[in-house]
């Protein structure tokens, strides 16, 4: 059962015991039901990454919506179950060869098993604004005719699996591809077996594509990958650990503490926590995006650790500056065309983030298209520019799927 502390609990509890309560937490089942795609056999059955473990029919307008639960591997590359949804849309597919897959991957939107973005498209869990941001989305991709693999990654909406590991470059990029394996495994969909290929993502899906696009060639090399679409990429950790800490977003630097936390357990991240600290992750890892951003906004990284100092001046020093450059998205080629995309007036994730990304990319000989992202107003642009980046990805990927990706603007940004 999840704990909450007692705001009269006494400071004699030291943040050691409270951290020590933290990773012995369980979350509560997420379905009783065994043929549930969020219900775990244990073991896993024995099967091949992207191996669709059990599938159910889900709803969702102008398209046939099956939920599926399919093998993937965490950044320990431990197989692992993962949760997501294959959408076909009821309309022909009218453009040139095969019905081409995209992977969708999905926006920040919680930790919490409530806020599965596969839940919240059928209309279940916890539907708010950034609901409506991955539908509007999602729509784009299947008004297009593109058949949508999007992915939960990994998380606690899957029962036994923990915290979601947040921004996470390995887990994110393998259950990215994994999905379309699946995809393409799953019966009765009437989608090929090795057709074209597509990725796009905004925000933490910025970078779980951009991720995706670096480890395709190794991690899924028979993927026919036509291209990426990278928006708003968080691809350096660092930078946020400064930019969001006492600002309005300081849950997705919470976020991304639990994701650490998750994924590389031996560091011990939670043992800095005072018990301000503690409890801030106690509580981030049970709410849902907007839930998160209003419960924890102008929060000061330095009044919830132990000695005082801010996160950031922790991450510099080890073990966690090695997880930091792990985690970093830059340093390998994508062997397809990209197009990475950031508002300059982005406020959440800043716009030279992404396009540090792109020149990295550039600098290594891939084919990387960069343009500036417009958002629908000058404030809350990060948010407000989601449905361009939607409606820009899904004309990108068209003139891909037609063989017109173009050789990008390396140079000249």
């Amino acid at each position: 059962m999840p704990i909450s502390l007692r705001r009269g609990m006494t400071v004699t509890m030291t943040a050691t015991l409270i951290a020590t309560a933290l990773l012995t937490v369980s979350t509560s089942p997420a379905s009783a039901d065994a043929t549930s795609v969020y219900t775990v056999s244990s073991p896993l059955p024995a099967g091949q990454n992207g191996d669709v473990v059990k599938s159910q029919p889900s709803t969702y307008n102008g398209a046939k919506a099956t939920r599926i639960q399919y093998l993937s591997r965490d950044n320990k590359d431990k197989q692992v179950a993962v949760s997501g949804t294959v959408l076909v849309p009821s309309a022909a597919w009218s453009g040139p060869g095969e019905r081409p897959i995209v992977a969708y991957a999905p926006f920040t939107f919680g930790m919490g098993a409530q806020c599965a973005p596969s839940k919240t498209l059928a209309g279940e869990g916890s539907r708010d604004l950034v609901s409506g941001f991955q539908n509007g989305f999602v729509d784009a991709l299947l008004g297009a005719g593109f058949a949508v693999a999007q992915t939960d990654y990994l998380g606690p909406w899957v029962e036994g699996s923990g915290d979601h590991p947040y921004v996470n470059r390995l887990s994110e990029a393998h259950t990215v591809l994994d999905v379309v394996r699946a995809a393409q495994r799953l019966p009765g969909t009437g989608l090929p077996g090795n057709g074209p290929v597509g990725i796009a993502g905004y925000s933490e899906g910025g970078s779980a594509a951009a991720a995706a696009a670096e480890l395709a060639s190794s991690y899924a090399p028979e993927l026919n990958v036509k291209g990426v679409y990278s928006g708003a990429p968080p691809a350096d950790k660092a930078a946020l650990a400064k930019s969001l800490d006492g600002g309005i977003y300081l849950g997705f630097l919470g976020y991304a503490l639990i994701g650490i936390n998750q994924a590389y357990p031996e560091a011990n991240l939670v043992g800095l926590a005072n018990p301000a600290g503690a409890e801030l992750f106690l509580q981030a890892r049970q709410t849902c995006t907007l839930d998160a951003v209003f419960k924890f906004m102008f929060k000061q990284t330095s009044s919830l650790t132990k000695n005082g100092q801010p996160v950031s001046s922790y991450l510099t020093q080890p073990p966690f500056d090695a997880i930091i450059a792990e985690n970093r998205i830059g340093n390998l080629k994508p062997a397809m065309p990209t197009m990475v995309q950031h508002s300059p007036t982005d406020d959440v994730i800043p716009a030279a983030v992404g396009k540090q990304m792109a020149k990295d990319w550039c600098g290594k000989g891939a084919n990387v298209q960069w343009k500036e992202l417009v958002s629908l107003a000058p404030f809350f642009s990060h948010a407000l520019g989601m449905p361009t980046a939607a409606t820009d990805a899904t004309a990108w990927l068209r003139a891909v799927f037609s063989g017109q990706a173009g050789t990008g603007n390396c140079g000249r940004f």
